[in-house]
């Protein structure tokens, strides 16, 4: 069993496993023995294709390179680290009656399953199976945003559903699409889908339709841009080849400029601690779209570090978040005070995330956007002030909003247990690491990916 096989095979396997077994005492551990199988199979693939190059698997169904395996290490580093925090973390939700043992059970095969879905999605070269695959990671989704069985959290599962279905569905018509115009020049060879072969004729393909289908397929993963590998549908824009140049590119900035802006002044209006940080997300895949839409090696480098930087990050806050919400028992930022005499732990970790998003240095993430923001003064001076505003307002309403939950007075009593707090300063280790040294093998393939996005 080759490497590629295994990074898939774990979690597929590890998933049916815990939906069987998932209510044992041991279930917690094999969630991370999993994890860990995966992320150890990822950082040896990683290291063959550096040393021997891209290379096909499973006919010519799957194309591992330099640009989607890093990002396949970087998705079961994070799924190794929250398996790690999920453990305790749920085992006080089932102490306190939160959950049951079969929605135990549910969470860690659907986590399982989940992985495997976005780890298909990043290596297949069959446009037919990467919307597959986002189907199935949407349904497994679904179940992981209900697990609660709450009115609040069924009605943000049926909202996911709804809305990512519209989005699932353009996806599906512009895959239509671009198998028409691909089919045309291929012929009935069953190769239309294939990322390999519509690259090689990219120049012959009907500007139109592909124009036509890049929308829907932007627009449909789109939806998703929230939850899944932003590198998913980023290639599209980049490869197509039968477009105009700037059509493509033109369409992402727009379109990564709007989420910015509104998620931006969406921000001061949160009052829920996760549906801000949420709107943080979306404020930031607006910042990644537009560095993408540039385009360019310095545009696609600074784009790749920010999703990169993003992903670290906004995890750790969500790790720490999780602690605050459950210690307090209660989402609502005006309940959560003083986290800093509660457990300093939990308050540093997430003061330090938080600084670490909004791009304050030396945090890598002031690096990325200083980087995106130098790039777009040199070639999109236009874009420069609304980027400016955009950060700035969601600087403040965030910062305006953690400050008192850390520093804030409180009454309450200090954590009578130690968080599993450990993966939020690794991963914010990682990312202050970033700001003040990039290895020379990351420049490397930065570099790299960034070439091949065009």
């Amino acid at each position: 069993m080759d490497l590629f096989t295994l990074v898939l095979a774990f979690p597929l396997i590890g998933g049916l496993l815990l939906t069987v077994f998932g209510e044992r005492a041991w279930a917690p551990n094999l969630n991370v023995i999993t994890s860990l199988g995966t992320f150890l199979s990822a950082v040896l693939l990683t290291a063959e294709v550096v040393a021997h190059g891209s290379r096909m698997a499973f006919g010519e169904m799957f194309f591992i390179d330099s640009l989607n395996v890093f990002l396949v290490t970087l998705t079961a580093f994070v799924g190794l680290t929250t398996s790690i925090f999920s453990g305790p973390y749920m085992r006080n939700e089932r102490e306190h009656g939160k959950l049951t043992v079969p929605r135990l059970r549910l969470y860690k095969s659907m986590f399982q399953l989940f992985m495997f879905t976005m780890l298909v999605a990043l290596t297949t070269n069959n446009m037919g199976i990467l919307w597959v695959a986002m189907e199935a990671a949407t349904l497994t989704t679904v179940l992981l945003v209900s697990l609660y069985r709450t009115p609040a959290s069924l009605e943000a599962a049926w909202k996911y559903f709804i809305l990512c279905g519209v989005g699932i569905a353009q996806a599906l018509f512009g895959t239509i699409l671009l198998y028409f115009a691909a089919e045309r020049v291929l012929g009935e060879t069953g190769n239309a889908l294939l990322w390999t072969h519509l690259v090689e004729v990219k120049g012959q393909l009907e500007p139109n339709i592909m124009a036509l289908s890049f929308i829907f397929l932007l627009i449909g993963y789109g939806t998703k841009v929230g939850l899944a590998p932003l590198h998913n549908w980023l290639p599209d824009a980049h490869a197509e080849g039968a477009v105009h140049s700037g059509y493509a590119g033109h369409l992402m900035m727009g379109f990564g400029l709007t989420t910015l802006i509104m998620a931006a002044f969406f921000l001061s209006r949160q009052k829920d601690i996760k549906r801000m940080f949420a709107y943080s997300s979306i404020e930031h895949m607006g910042i990644i779209t537009f560095a993408f839409g540039m385009g360019g090696p310095v545009a696609n480098f600074a784009g790749l570090l920010h999703m990169t930087l993003h992903s670290l990050t906004k995890s750790a806050i969500f790790f720490a978040v999780g602690h605050a919400a459950q210690k307090t028992g209660s989402q609502l930022m005006e309940n959560i005070r003083g986290l800093i005499r509660i457990n300093p732990v939990i308050g540093w970790g997430l003061m330090l995330g938080t600084l670490a998003i909004l791009g304050m240095p030396p945090f890598g993430v002031f690096a990325s956007e200083f980087m995106i923001l130098t790039h777009a003064m040199k070639y999109y001076a236009w874009a420069t002030p609304v980027l400016l505003i955009a950060l700035g307002v969601a600087f403040a309403a965030i910062f305006g909003k953690v400050q008192p939950m850390v520093f804030g007075e409180t009454h309450a009593k200090p954590l009578p247990h130690a968080p599993a707090i450990t993966p939020v300063f690794v991963h914010l280790g990682i990312v202050l690491m970033l700001g003040l040294y990039i290895p020379p093998y990351l420049t490397r393939w930065f570099h790299e990916a960034a070439r091949m996005l065009g």
